[in-house]
């Protein structure tokens, strides 16, 4: 039995008390439907500014009625302190999540960046230390690789910021190690890498590539490829980024903690070869797109190539990505589908 599958199988033995922000966003409510499904006492804060309600009526249904009594929501802002100290009431682990996501959402508002990233980060950092958790683990991001070169990535080896947005995950970073530093206050971030999954909003301000072209393909509208579609990512369906977190939440090694991990699978896709593997899953459920792609000028702020090294998270926290671009694809497409006939 790997780290992971024995950590399930502990926590269903055993409660604690979670807080995720963030918590009706994309990744927030996965870990949420995680966590409940596993029997934990969960709560959440968030502001819905990137979330969706909807993403907290779907845990419910997914859940049973005695777990999703497990769930306390906190509507608040991570920008207000005492919102975040009213969150923080005897809990032991913190998932922190909630941001402003989005290279090109940060370019055109970057102060309201700064503020929910940075303020907030702080705010909720302020409150996680003196809460005494047991341990924080919080969303950093892959951006932070800036225009450095070198693939793969490797943790300790980044470049200039290329946006506001990577600007503000950088500085979370530069705090959790002040505090670390200073006040002994134990953390770990997770630097992650073009997440995707179900509950991802296509229209919302954090929305990625793959929801949106799913979106657009089962509409039969045109794709849009910025660039001539050899930009490549490495993608990382969104359980894997569940195991991380729960992994990094829960690490009992010294050597672990204060430190920075990449969350992906390790490959590398380009633009052109997402298009087929979204073209081919959809065929698979009857729907057939017969357009071809239409190429446009690269994006602002962009990086060209992106793939994580992971074997620095595989040693400390025995990571084990399950899922690679085409198994997430596969178990997201019927999702997709159904979010996309929701909306009729």
């Amino acid at each position: 039995m790997d780290k992971y599958s024995k950590l399930l199988n502990d926590l269903e033995q055993c409660s604690h008390n979670w807080l995720i922000t963030g918590v009706s966003g994309f990744i927030g409510s996965n870990l949420l439907e995680r966590l409940l499904l596993s029997n934990q006492n969960v709560i959440g804060l968030d502001n819905f500014s990137t979330g969706r309600r909807s993403n907290l009526e779907e845990v419910k249904h997914n859940v049973s009625s005695m777990q999703w009594e497990n769930f306390t929501f906190i509507e608040g802002d991570v920008c207000n302190l005492e919102d975040c100290h009213k969150a923080l009431k005897n809990i032991d682990f913190v998932l922190h999540q909630a941001a402003l996501g989005s290279v090109p959402r940060s370019i055109k508002d970057p102060i309201n960046t700064n503020n929910s990233n940075i303020n907030g980060f702080l705010n909720i950092l302020i409150a996680s230390k003196e809460a005494n958790v047991k341990s924080f683990t919080y969303a950093a991001s892959s951006s932070t690789y800036g225009d450095h070169p070198d693939l793969p990535k490797k943790e300790e080896n980044i470049g200039n910021p290329l946006s506001p947005y990577a600007v503000t995950k950088y500085v979370n970073e530069l705090y959790a190690d002040v505090f670390f530093k200073i006040y002994g206050f134990n953390s770990i971030g997770l630097r992650y890498f073009n997440v995707f999954g179900k509950m991802q909003d296509p229209n919302g301000p954090y929305a990625a590539v793959i929801p949106k072209w799913a979106e657009a393909m089962i509409n039969k509208r045109n794709i849009n490829i910025n660039g001539d579609g050899k930009t490549s990512r490495d993608f990382c369906y969104v359980e894997n980024v569940v195991q991380a977190n729960l992994l990094a939440a829960t690490s009992a090694s010294e050597d672990a903690l204060n430190q920075i991990y990449n969350v992906a699978v390790g490959d590398r896709n380009d633009l052109n070869f997402l298009f087929r593997v979204i073209k081919t899953e959809l065929k698979k459920h009857n729907i057939n797109y017969n357009k071809e792609p239409i190429y446009k000028d690269f994006r602002e702020g962009d990086v060209r190539h992106s793939q994580a090294d992971i074997s620095k998270i595989k040693k400390f926290l025995e990571y084990a990505p399950e899922y690679n671009l085409e198994a997430g694809i596969k178990k997201s497409i019927a999702w997709y589908i159904l979010d996309v006939e929701n909306k009729k």
